[in-house]
Parts: structure tokens; sequence; C-alpha cells
């Protein structure tokens, strides 16, 4: 009898529908719509109304988007579909921090349109930052765990404290190489001049950055769509259901859960997010510290349930593969699209500045980004690790939020920035260490990167054809 209730239909249905009350919220008739997500629309309908079914759109957008980017797998290389995949997943990321760089353009020049643009730059760093101190972090932690059931054939028990390690696909040599190439960059990024604000601006993201930023991640896309479209694992339940359409039907599909799930997540996030820095505000929590560390943590959140649900199927590879990659696409179209808006919003070429807090903030970014690249070089990243990057992630912010608490404003200020640079040393230092340890793996890594854009531009020799 319930053989029925296990038909993938029934498994799409319940995640459309955990969409449908957000759908009836925001497009539905003026009764029942929150106009726009705008704040207003908050108090219309109650906080806590709009945070659960924003949450529960975007949990089942989320669902959407995996499956959409399994079925993918058919007919494009994996690599591609992952990229979609992280892409969209961390769409909600790009939204929220659209709008503080256009807010930042909109009033240049101004007390305003700096406080906008620091809260630009600290919703992006926050952003980066959660993705791997909580994400891989996480994620890493949650693959061993659920081994246990799965049998994950990626999983390697091992003797001693934490030391169960997850095995990487060698595959991602690229995806690692050209984030460890945009985290080199993203040290220079602080010496542009944020020249436009004059209310104190240190530095700032410009036209420049946006270049070589936005340029490493096209190149990165011209090479994994060259690749091949390798026989895609087995899957079960929705993707197994719709990879046995024909190609038309199959692709249709795919396109729909896409934008579908592009959509809700898009229009979900920012209510969500201001939601929550509502429900932190109410309790004493200060603005900047909800707008570094809630809003992303809600806008990150579409991604995490997509890579859960990856290793919870036994699919680690898959998994950290999308996380990879949005850390690479946060980490270089994030950064790339905000001088972009800040541009469009000021009405000419100019540069996003911030002041010398976020400079500490793109380093001590950088330095994070840098400490988990030589983590992974080896294509392996354990349980001790993992805790390592939460660890050293968690006592940072903690650190400072006590700050908050405890110090005047100017003082938890001076402190903060103290503060990132001396984890911005660590983060160096250790990192520093690992890839001193692993040069032989680096090496490695560079090569293989190397065969990959020889291949995949038709210069490497015997290059197999193409699936269809």
């Amino acid at each position: 009898m319930f053989d029925r209730f296990r038909h993938p239909l029934v498994g799409m249905a319940f995640a459309l529908g955990l969409t449908l009350p957000w759908v009836a919220m925001r497009f539905g008739p003026p009764a029942v719509r929150l106009v726009g997500g705008s704040p207003s629309g908050l108090e219309t309908l109650g906080t806590g109304t709009v945070v659960a079914s924003s949450g529960l759109a975007i949990l089942g957008a989320s669902f959407l988007l995996a499956w959409g980017a399994e079925t993918a797998e058919k007919d494009v290389p994996r690599a591609f579909a992952i990229a979609i995949l992280a892409v969209l997943a961390v769409a909600p990321e790009y939204a929220v921090d659209a709008l503080y760089a256009w807010n930042a353009g909109a009033a240049a020049g101004t007390a305003e349109g700096a406080r906008s643009a620091n809260l630009a730059v600290a919703n992006m760093t926050g952003a980066n930052r959660i993705l791997i101190g909580v994400g891989w972090a996480a994620i890493a932690a949650f693959t061993v765990v659920r081994a246990r059931s799965s049998g994950d054939p990626a999983v390697e028990s091992r003797s001693g404290f934490l030391r169960d390690t997850v095995h990487l696909d060698r595959d991602l040599s690229t995806e690692i190489a050209f984030l460890l190439a945009a985290t080199a960059y993203a040290f220079f990024v602080p010496l542009s001049s944020g020249t436009l604000s004059g209310e104190g601006s240190v530095g700032g993201i410009g036209i420049f950055d946006t270049l070589v930023l936005v340029g490493l991640y096209a190149l990165y896309i011209a090479i994994v769509v060259r690749g091949d479209v390798n026989e895609h694992e087995v899957n079960v339940g929705v993707p197994a259901y719709l990879q046995r359409f024909n190609r038309p039907a199959r692709v249709t599909s795919v396109l729909f859960l896409f934008a579908y799930s592009g959509l809700m997540i898009f229009v979900a996030v920012e209510p969500f997010a201001h939601g929550l820095e509502s429900l932190g505000l109410r309790y004493g929590v200060p603005e900047f510290f909800m707008i570094q560390w809630i809003a992303p943590l809600a806008s990150e959140s579409p991604e995490l349930v997509v890579v859960a649900y990856l290793v919870n199927k036994a699919r680690s590879t898959a998994g950290f593969n999308a996380l990879i990659s949005s850390k690479l696409n946060q980490w270089t179209l994030l950064i790339g699209t905000l001088t972009i808006v800040y541009s469009l919003a000021v009405g000419q070429i100019a540069t996003l500045p911030f002041d010398q807090k976020q400079v500490a903030e793109i380093w001590i970014t950088a330095a994070q980004s840098f400490f988990a690249i030589a983590i992974i070089t080896n294509f392996k990243i354990s349980v001790r690790e993992a805790v390592a990057l939460f660890g050293l992630f968690l006592s940072q912010v903690l650190v400072e939020f006590g700050a908050i608490l405890t110090l005047s404003e100017p003082a938890a200020e001076a402190f903060s920035i103290d503060v990132l640079y001396a984890y911005t040393v660590l983060y160096l230092v250790v990192g520093g260490y690992l890839f001193i340890r692993r040069r032989e793996e680096l090496r490695t890594l560079a090569g293989r990167t190397a065969a990959t854009v020889r291949e995949a531009f038709g210069t490497e020799p015997n290059r197999p054809e193409r699936a269809d």
C-alpha cells in the first residue's frame, strides 16, 4: 500500500509543496502577498511567519536543484553540471550582496554610501568564511558519520583520534588550482584605491579586479564545459526517474528544475535573511554582526542542504565538488560583480570603497582559503582537519562578538582588527607549513590541471572524443 508513496513524483510533489506557501505570499492575491519581499511585509505578516515560509521554500528548492543537477549529469560533463548547481545554490548570496553594493553606489560620497559599501564587503567575506569554516568542516564530518551506514567508499577509517578521512576525487584538480589562483590574487584586492567614498576609505574593489577574477571563472567554465560526459553514477529516486525520459523531455525537466528552484531561492532568501536579522536585532545583536554572519548563514543554507543531500546518498565526491565550485565562484564572480553593481548605481565605472576593517576582513578570508586549500591539496580531508577549520573559524567569531558586547564601539573595532590580523598570520603560517610538507602533491595537482587545460583546448595528444 505504501509503495505508491515511494514514487519519485511523490518526492517532487513534496518538495514543490514546501515552496507553495511562499509562492502564495510572494505572488498570490494582494491580501496574502508580501509585496517585493520588503521589510514592511515582515511587520504585516509577522517575522516568524516570513522566516518559516521562506525557509521552507529554500529547503524545497534546494532538493529540486540537487535533482536537476544529478539528472543533468547524463547529458553534460559532471563538473559543468556541478558548476551550474553551485552558481544557483549561492545565488541568494549574490542577491543580498548586490543589494548593499547598489545602495552604496546610489549614495556614493556620503556616510550612508560608505556604510553600505562596508556592509557589502562584510557580507561577502562572511559568506566565504562560513562556506569553509562551517560548510567544508560540517560536510566532512557528516560524510564520515554517514559512511558508517551508507558504506561510502570515499571514507577511510583510520585508527587514532579524529583521523577518519574523506578522499576527494582527483578530478577536482582544476577547481582547486583555480581556487588557489583566485586566493593568491585576493591578497592584492585591498591595495586598490577607494576614491569615491570620501569617508575614510583605504581600499577598494576596482574594475581591474573584476576583469581578473571574472576572467578566471570564465576560463574555468571554458575548460570544464569541454570535458567528457562520463558514465554517470547510478542514481535512484527522482534523478533516476527523469533520466529515463527521452532527451528532449529530460532536458526540459532539468531546465524547469533549475529555473524554478533558482527563482524560489532568489525571491525567498532576502526576506529569510531580513527575518533572521530582525530576530537577532530584537535580542540586541549589532547590525554589522548580523549582516556579516547571520544573513550569509541564511543565504548559504540552500547549498549546504544540497551538499548534505548528496552526501546522504553516499555521493561525497559530488558534494565536495559542489562545495569547492561554490567557493570558487563566490571568490571570483561574487567579488567581481560587486564592482559592476556599484558602478551601475553610480552611473560610471567606479571602485567599491571600504575601510581598514574590511581590508583586514578580506585578508583573513584569503588566508582561511589558503589554509583550506593546503588541507585538500592531497585530495583528502580528515575529521581532525575539519575540526581545525571549524575551531579556528568559530573562535575568531566568538572573540570578536565578545569584544562587541564588552567594549565601546571604537575600542571593539580596533581590537577586532588586531584579532583579524592575528588569525590571518596563523592561517598563513599553518597553511604554508602544510604546502611545504605537501609540495609533491602540489606539483601533481599543477600537472593534472595543466593536462586538463591542454585536453580542453585540443592540444593534448590522443584526446578522447566526447560522448553523445
